[in-house]
């Protein structure tokens, strides 16, 4: 444990993190772990980012409620529970149970701060040099001057907004990001969502369970863009089921306010050219999220921009042009993840203490982010980790099959909870290249895959692995069993 020097009363730090979100509030605990001295600059007001803010934690409380409600309309007499009176939904008592989940969460961390004796400062981090960063009001005005020997940028994202209209487009009342979205205080009537990704859906599912009639218009020939085109067709059909309706390898060309009604919208399908136009109570735009790198002084770090904005880092997150200097999270490349951005900063914070300790860092076990999962967080949830087939085949890597239904599961059985089903991509020599499920709590019944693609094991190894009974995740086992030894227990084929 390195000893705590008196800088850290000071304007002075081992380690500076700009940015307190998933990646950098978990950097910022990691070092001062390590014995670094740590300060972290936030400029929203609390820590926890977008993610817990305004992004995957009040999401899930609204998800989490939204379920609540479908299943009391549609499945509790079914199961002999029977509820007096009408079901209604009071969205700002709702809100309010959201809110208090959240700011119970940023009010953690401020504690996990506190007891790590990490630094807090609230303000916007502008880099003024390698080595300066300057603390800024919300007016622009310098609060406070700090010195750092390193640094991490952990900046963050920010709605992309509408490709080809301007960011003002989006109100927050009736154009609305994913922020928005997660603050109305009825349910609409009718909601089009612009974007079929995770964000998309995932909201889109909560106010349609809520009552709304809701479309999605999605610009590719499929929704949820990187996942596998087996998994993204089944699940399509699990959300047509539910009532939602799409629009896909479509286009918004025009989007007007004050339309009778609510919001006009046009869209233009990509390749007959055939207008459709709507008018809706609400529009989401879930066009994805781009490198909150502007504005903040990145290039006084002797750092160039790519073209998407993004900070150019080396394998072990070192940027180019200050080798004091380290990026994580959704301002560099790769997935734009909250566990992901965590997983950057614990590594970064290691390395750093190496080098603040020994003169040097490791630079060992860099992210295996070959191995970082993904998760569409509705009901059922869609997850995913590795390649997609589609991705193999480009590749021309050879590849087998395995899937399981959950109809064939015991547990989603005795719950009927019985729609999707968990597909094993696996090599010549045993070895998993992607696991893709949908399922109910499909993001945990993932994770020992991940752990075998993350350590490279066999597949056997996880068809022989003793998964409790009755749980859904016993799909994962039956599928490893049909890909290493060619056959299930409890299913033909």
């Amino acid at each position: 444990m390195l000893r705590k020097s008196a800088q850290c009363f000071g304007k002075k730090f081992d380690c500076v993190i700009v940015g307190g979100g998933p990646g950098g509030y978990v950097a910022a605990i990691k070092a001062a772990q390590l014995g670094l001295n740590t300060a972290c600059v936030e400029k929203r007001g609390t820590l926890g980012g977008t993610c817990l803010n305004v992004g995957c934690i009040p999401s899930k409380a609204l998800l989490h409620a939204s379920h609540q409600y479908h299943d009391a309309l549609h499945s509790f007499k079914k199961n002999g529970i029977n509820i007096d009176g009408n079901i209604t939904v009071d969205v700002p008592t709702m809100m309010k149970q959201k809110k208090k989940n959240v700011n119970g969460l940023t009010k953690g961390i401020k504690g996990l701060f506190k007891a790590n004796k990490v630094t807090d400062y609230d303000g916007f981090g502008f880099f003024e040099n390698k080595n300066t960063i300057v603390i800024k009001d919300a007016a622009g005005n310098a609060k406070e001057t700090i010195e750092a020997d390193n640094i991490i940028v952990a900046v963050g994202s920010e709605v992309a907004g509408l490709p080809g209209f301007p960011k003002e487009l989006i109100d927050e009342k009736d154009i609305v990001s994913s922020t928005g979205a997660l603050d109305f205080q009825s349910v609409p009537k009718t909601m089009t969502v612009v974007g079929g990704g995770v964000i998309g859906l995932e909201l889109g599912s909560v106010w349609s369970r809520l009552g709304a009639k809701v479309h999605v218009v999605e610009f590719l020939q499929k929704i949820m863009g990187p996942a596998d085109n087996g998994i993204s067709s089944d699940f399509q059909k699990i959300l047509q089921k539910q009532g939602l309706t799409f629009d896909l390898n479509s286009r918004v060309i025009d989007v007007q306010k004050g339309a009778p009604g609510g919001v006009k919208i046009v869209w233009e399908h990509n390749e007959t050219k055939e207008k459709t136009e709507t008018v809706s109570e609400k529009v989401l735009i879930s066009t994805g999220r781009i490198p909150n790198t502007a504005g903040c002084g990145i290039e006084n770090l002797g750092i160039s921009l790519d073209k998407a904005g993004r900070i150019p880092v080396d394998g072990h997150l070192i940027t180019e042009g200050a080798d004091h200097v380290y990026a994580i999270g959704d301002c560099i490349a790769g997935p734009m993840l909250a566990h992901k951005a965590e997983e950057d900063g614990v590594y970064v914070a290691e390395q750093i203490a190496d080098k603040v300790k020994n003169g040097k860092p490791k630079k060992s076990h860099p992210v295996s982010y070959h191995a970082v999962p993904s998760v569409v967080y509705t009901y059922p949830e869609v997850a995913w980790v590795g390649k997609s087939e589609e991705e193999l085949k480009n590749e021309g890597t050879a590849y087998s099959v395995a899937k399981f239904p959950l109809m064939a599961n015991s547990r989603a059985r005795a719950n009927d909870e019985t729609q999707g089903l968990v597909k094993l991509l696996t090599s010549a020599d045993d070895k998993i290249l992607g696991c893709h499920i949908i399922a109910p709590y499909a993001g945990d019944i993932l994770m020992p895959a991940v752990n075998s693609m993350q350590y490279n094991r066999d597949c056997a190894e996880l068809a022989h692995t003793c998964f409790a009974h009755p749980t859904v995740s016993e799909a994962l086992k039956e599928t490893a069993m049909k890909a290493s030894f060619g056959n299930y227990i409890h299913n033909v084929g």
